[in-house]
């Protein structure tokens, strides 16, 4: 039975109570059984109990005493027993017990022992013959008799407990009930939250969701994030809401700093089981028999236990070793700064706490700095400013805005100056706990992460480090363990702006005044005193870069670096640096020097122990004379040195795993001692436009596994034993003058990429037929490609055959050999309908048919395509997919002919760019709209179709670039979906052929009542196409629990309050402009209170279908300034449309090559 809840005023505690709870039974019944085991429970946790045999004071009425008695407790249970309405005691006591419920802050729990509740709300079964006595008793009193009966049915219609109903009988188990239920309102299991719990409500839906309550099995969720980021909040806002659903639960705060103690894991156990089980008096005194007893005596029960701030094993080996110490339907919640501390406990959830929104980081930090929602008017673009330095972070906001709170607007400048140069201290203390605990090496690895290499490639980086000995493979692990560091969905290194400035301020706190005596030096300022100085020391400097921010080339002598003899890292970009070279340190193992001036390196250059050699865009003609010895280096980037003409020689860099001359436009020739590279894997050759042939010795490369040739024009063939190269996967030859392909190719067996774009025939015949031939030796057959009689093409993830003159009659192509392609690009060709079994290709996720102007059937394809992209096909009429097709993403732009879509399923999230489409059918254009109004799947959904009008059924439109509308207000149903829209064309500025990128498009959403805006980044391809006809794009949320997700720089929640007005905008810059939008609001179940009814329409719950559960309310993967992801389906990658699709990616079965060497 649901037990109510107190009266607020009791849940906070008083002392106007003299008893927790009063007892009224009929004592011959009841009093030496179950009121006395009843009574003893309930003393043995604590709660004081009124019961009439001790708690009455001699020589005392005791009417007026019981009458004292019931008006001084908070609760009173009354047990109905089968003899209690014969006791006028009893029942005179009942009457002032209801009387005391409606008139004051008292609470009446019935409890039915042995009776029926019927028998009690209408005096029936023994109570028939009670009251027949009464009435004959009390013939001249009949309103006492009255008010008895009243008092009966008004009890027995309280929320209580029933013997049999609830235990089946079973004493024991019922008293337990009830004790606990009591205890649970009297003491209820509430922890404070937070003054301002901005933004948290979307949160615990994501926690509900992993913990998913209604399954029977022990769940565990580590919810980790860096110090002050809202761990802990998250993990007692949870626990508010759900702790009720469990036999006993248990919050343990401060693990970390507890177990410090002496004895601190001991009291924790203790703490646990008493939480638990409300018993003060365990037998045990060490930790192993405590592990023992919480085993044992929770092993059955169903608990929730939530362990704050748990920073290693043999905590977790005290208090929740394992899921099975715990019965069926129990939750166990860590929180960590660790995300894989929890392994131990087996199978477990990851929670992963991000920044606050934009919007909440704003709303968070005025509640403090103005004790409002929003900033006043004068401070808003400081308080920006000021949300912008901390990045979303929790902590940091409440101290800065507390900090701030009442200063002048003069105060809060210099408050805002003075953090660009030193953080606060306070924010510090708290979030320095993430590093409490590094070792000496890992400390190394985060200051340099911090001072030089953040949004660098993490294997990049890492070589670096593994050269200075520091272990980077475990360091940096450990680092994103404790979320110190994030590497994301590009393998860049990421660091919170807030952990950034903390390492450098570790740095700074070595010497504060003297620069010369800091580890490490990044900011420019302090790198032009240290090095301008010839009194100052600097032979401590480890680290140093100097990467100035205006282009103008600077001038240093090397005399400045003599006294650095410790120095391992060097950026010196657009510097030129005379003198002599061998006064630099030897301990060098990074050099980065864009734009290098040197025409060579001097012999004397110390770089025996270098470990990466990065020099972009310089001007070298050769590198380095042959007698230079690089027995360390790993990595060489010569990347668009314009006049190098000739590659070094490698006779002497033994260990070079990474060579990349892209865009060496001078390079004529690869020397021949490149053959020396036993363990090169990357060789890069983009763009080396005079590029005239490769050695021979090329084919010893054992170890090489990408080759990048796109656009070696002058490039006409490649070494005949190509194939003894077993390790290669990646092949890029588009763009070259290559006529015929090496047999030996045909022996490679660990295909992942291969490009062949604008390889069109050269001569009589077909080079790719010949092709086709040398690798399937067993069928000669040129009316085939690539047959699976070739081994090594099985595993061939991404194939690029853009602008080979494919078509039916000249090249045909069979795809039936590559089982394991994933994405494929035939754009440019010739063929009419799609390649032979391109239907069997069933992991094949991105298919790529731009500019296909013969093309005039698509059909048959995989159902497991999720994008399609086929602009310009100008030909094409048809386009069909299968009916179990998981299309998210489809791109027409320009299909001039194109008159239907069969199959096209507008229930999921889906992307639909029709531009250029003019020709399309009324009857698919209907649909096509009139099925995003009438559908609601929840999904998100993306339409830009070739139209002046805004569908009728928007309710708010308006002309021009913005809208606004008022959030009605609902006293029921919810807000389920919010449409936007937009009708462009382009202005005077518009060429042909030009689109917009997204990047540069500003949309945004403004609650003008709150005060604060959000750019928002729709999952788009990469540009807005634009042509002289009009155009209309819209946008579909789905809403969960009046809020949906905003998808910008990073995705936030947005609630529609009533009353609130949001302002939809759009600007597409100089080349399109928006001529009239919309906005349309669906309501389910509504019930609308305000004059704000006319805004949205209203839609019958029963047609509503696949309901958005919690578990898959909002989920987005990634996000990126130009584009984002739902539900892994889309990226921003996935419509590039040359070899590109390849060096953008290093997901999916490929080696990057381009891009391992960042640029800075």
């Amino acid at each position: 039975m649901v037990t109510p809840t107190l009266p607020s005023s009791l849940e906070h505690g008083s002392n106007q109570w003299n008893y927790d709870i009063f007892l009224s039974f009929r004592g011959e019944d009841t009093r030496k059984n179950f009121i006395d085991h009843l009574y003893s429970a309930l003393v043995r946790v604590g709660i004081h109990t009124f019961r009439d045999d001790d708690a009455l004071r001699r020589g005392k009425n005791i009417s007026t005493e019981l009458l004292n008695a019931i008006r001084g407790s908070r609760i009173s249970i009354v047990v109905f027993s089968q003899g209690y309405a014969s006791s006028k005691w009893c029942l005179d006591e009942l009457v002032e017990i209801v009387h005391c419920k409606n008139t004051k802050s008292h609470t009446l729990f019935p409890v039915f022992y042995h009776v029926s509740p019927s028998d009690v709300r209408n005096q029936t079964g023994t109570f028939t013959e009670s009251f027949a006595r009464h009435a004959e008793r009390f013939q001249e009193d009949l309103m006492r008799v009255k008010r008895w009966r009243a008092a009966l049915t008004e009890a027995a219609n309280c929320s209580g407990w029933d013997l049999e109903s609830v235990s089946n009988g079973f004493e024991a188990k019922f008293i337990e009930k009830i004790t606990r239920e009591i205890l649970h309102q009297l003491h209820p299991n509430r922890l404070n939250v937070a003054k301002h719990p901005v933004g948290i409500d979307f949160r615990i839906m994501e926690m509900k969701a992993l913990l998913n309550l209604e399954t029977n099995d022990v769940r565990i969720v580590s919810v980790h994030g860096m110090s002050g980021i809202g761990k802990t909040v998250i993990a007692k806002a949870v626990y508010n809401q759900i702790s009720d659903g469990f036999e006993g639960s248990s919050f343990l705060l401060n693990i970390k700093e507890t177990s410090r103690q002496s004895d601190g894991l001991f009291k924790l156990q203790k703490i646990l089981l008493f939480d638990i089980l409300k018993n003060r008096d365990f037998p045990f005194e060490n930790v192993d028999s405590g592990i023992y007893l919480i085993k044992k005596l929770l092993a059955r029960k169903k608990v929730l236990v939530v362990l704050d701030d748990v920073d290693h094993v043999d905590q977790l080996s005290a208090l929740a070793g394992n899921s099975d110490w715990f019965g069926a339907g129990s939750r166990i919640i860590a929180t960590t700064k660790d995300e894989h501390l929890l392994k131990q406990l087996g199978n477990y959830k990851k929670y992963k706490v991000e920044e606050l929104a934009c919007t909440d980081s704003l709303e968070l930090f005025s509640w403090h700095a103005f004790k409002m929602p929003h900033p006043m008017e004068d401070y808003q673009e400081l308080s920006i400013s000021v949300v912008k330095y901390t990045g979303g972070h929790p902590l940091a906001l409440e101290v800065l805005g507390s900090f701030l709170l009442g200063r002048s607007i003069t105060e809060w400048k210099s408050t805002v100056e003075k953090l660009q140069k030193m953080p606060d201290h306070h924010i510090q203390k708290i979030l320095r706990v993430s590093f409490d605990s590094l070792d000496e090496t890992t400390m190394d690895i985060f200051l340099d992460i911090a001072c030089f290499f953040i949004g660098m490639d993490a294997k990049y980086v890492a070589k670096i480090l593994d050269g200075c000995g520091f272990f980077p493979d475990i360091g940096i692990s450990n680092l994103a363990r404790r979320s110190v560091v994030t590497i994301d969905c590009h393998n860049k290194l990421r660091m919170h702006d807030l952990i950034r400035d903390i390492g450098r301020e570790i740095v700074r706190e070595s010497s504060c005044k003297d620069l010369g005596r800091r580890s490490r030096l990044w900011f420019h300022e302090d790198v032009f005193n240290v090095l301008n100085s010839e009194h100052m020391e600097s032979h401590v400097v480890e680290g140093l870069m100097l990467n100035p921010p205006a282009p103008k080339e600077i001038h240093l002598k090397t005399d400045a670096f003599a006294k650095m003899k410790n120095l391992r890292l060097l950026q010196i970009n657009n510097v030129n640096l005379t003198g002599r070279f061998e006064l630099l340190s030897k301990e060098l193992r990074w050099l980065c020097w864009h734009k290098c001036p040197l025409k060579i390196l001097p012999p004397k250059f110390h770089l025996e122990n270098l470990v990466v050699l990065d020099l972009q865009h310089s001007n070298f003609i050769e590198v380095w004379k042959e007698n230079m010895i690089f027995n360390k280096l790993k990595v060489l980037n010569l990347s668009y040195s314009k006049n190098l003409c000739k590659s070094p020689c490698f006779s002497q860099v033994p260990h070079l795993q990474m060579l990349i001359l892209e865009g060496c436009i001078s390079l004529v020739e690869l020397h021949d001692s490149v053959r020396y590279l036993e363990g090169l894997v990357l060789l890069n050759l983009k763009g080396c436009k005079n590029l005239r042939n490769l050695p021979k010795s090329i084919s010893k490369l054992e170890s090489l596994e990408t080759l990048n040739l796109s656009g070696c024009l002058e490039l006409e063939k490649l070494p005949e034993n190509l194939g003894d190269m077993l390790a290669l996967k990646e092949l890029f030859i588009g763009g070259t003058a290559i006529k015929q392909l090496p047999s030996s190719l045909s022996f490679l067996m660990n295909w992942k990429g291969l490009s062949l774009s604008e390889c069109k025939e050269q001569f009589s015949g077909s080079w790719l037929s010949r092709f086709s031939s040398l690798l399937s030796p067993r069928n000669w057959n040129p009316r085939t490609l690539l047959q699976a009689s070739v081994p090594g093409f099985d595993t061939l993830g991404k194939l690029v055959l853009r602008d080979c003159n494919l078509s039916e009659d000249k090249i045909p192509l069979d795809l039936g050999g590559f089982p394991s392609l994933q994405r494929l690009d035939l754009s440019e060709n010739n063929f009419r309908i799609l390649p032979d079994g391109i239907s069997g290709l069933s992991k094949l996720q991105n298919l790529y048919l731009d500019q296909c102007k013969s093309l005039y059937s698509i059909s048959g394809l995989p159902a497991n395509i999720e994008t399609l992209t086929a602009f310009c096909c100008s030909s094409l009429e048809t386009l069909s997919f299968s009916s179990s097709s998981e299309l998210a993403a489809l791109y027409l732009g320009d299909c001039s002919n194109l008159v239907d879509i069969q199959g096209l399923n507008l229930e999921s999230n889906i992307q639909v760019d029709l531009v250029g489409c003019n020709n399309l059918s009324y009857d698919f254009s209907k649909s096509v709209l009139q099925s995003t109004r009438t559908n609601y799947t929840p999904c998100y959904r993306m339409i830009i179709f070739p139209t002046s009008d805004i569908p009728n059924w928007f309710s708010n439109q308006e002309m021009g670039p913005s809208i606004s509308f008022h959030v009605p207000s609902l006293s029921e149903g919810d807000f389920r979906i919010l449409y936007i829209c937009a009708v462009y064309t382009c202005t005077e500025m518009f060429r042909l052929d030009t689109g917009i990128e997204w990047s540069q498009i500003k949309m945004a959403v403004h609650n003008k009542t709150k005060g604060y805006q959000q750019i928002i980044l729709p999952a788009a391809p990469s540009i807005l196409h634009v042509n002289h006809s009009a155009n209309l794009f819209l946008f579909r949320w789905s809403i969960l629990r009046n809020k949906f997700v905003i998808l910008g720089n990073s995705y936030k929640i947005m609630e529609l309050v009533s009353g609130d007005e949001i302002e939809f905008s759009f600007d597409l810059g100089a080349l399109a402009e928006v001529k009239k939008c919309g906005v349309h609001v669906l309501v389910d179940a509504p019930n609308i209170m305000d004059k704000n009814a006319s805004d949205i329409q209203y839609i019958c719950s029963d047609t509503v279908t696949d309901r958005v559960s919690e578990d898959d309310a909002f989920v987005v993967d990634e996000v990126s300034e130009s584009g984002f992801s739902i539900d892994s389906k889309v990226c921003e990658n996935d419509i590039s449309t040359n070899d590109e699709i390849f060096e953008a990616d290093a997901a999916t079965n490929g080696v990057v090559f381009e891009g391992h060497v960042a640029t800075h």
